[in-house]
């Protein structure tokens, strides 16, 4: 794409994904962009430390609930930044320190 950024497509599950991730950053962080479903699998396998939320208040259908059906892997974290606008509001959130890998 213009800019320089460069899509892969994995199929061969989230985990492969996360390590070929991680693998291209060479020790940089790693994003993960995605809808309700995406972030869900890897909520429930527990391989994020930090979700960075962006809320924009315009009401389209009915929606997806990022928080449920989990198994309590959306237990593990703690809202740790709360920034909003007329407009937007950010949420960051962060697993608690105790459920850390």
């Amino acid at each position: 794409m213009e800019g320089g950024t460069t899509f892969h497509f994995v199929v061969d599950g989230i985990e492969a994904a996360l390590e070929r991730a991680f693998d291209a950053a060479g020790g940089a962080d790693v994003r993960l962009g995605g809808g309700v479903s995406t972030i869900q699998q890897y909520l429930r396998a527990r391989l994020l430390d930090e979700l960075h939320l962006v809320i924009v208040p315009v009401l389209l259908g009915g929606g997806e609930r990022l928080f449920d059906r989990l198994d309590g892997a959306g237990d593990d974290y703690e809202v740790v930044e709360f920034v909003s606008s007329s407009l937007v509001g950010h949420v960051r959130l962060a697993r608690r320190p105790s459920q850390v890998n």
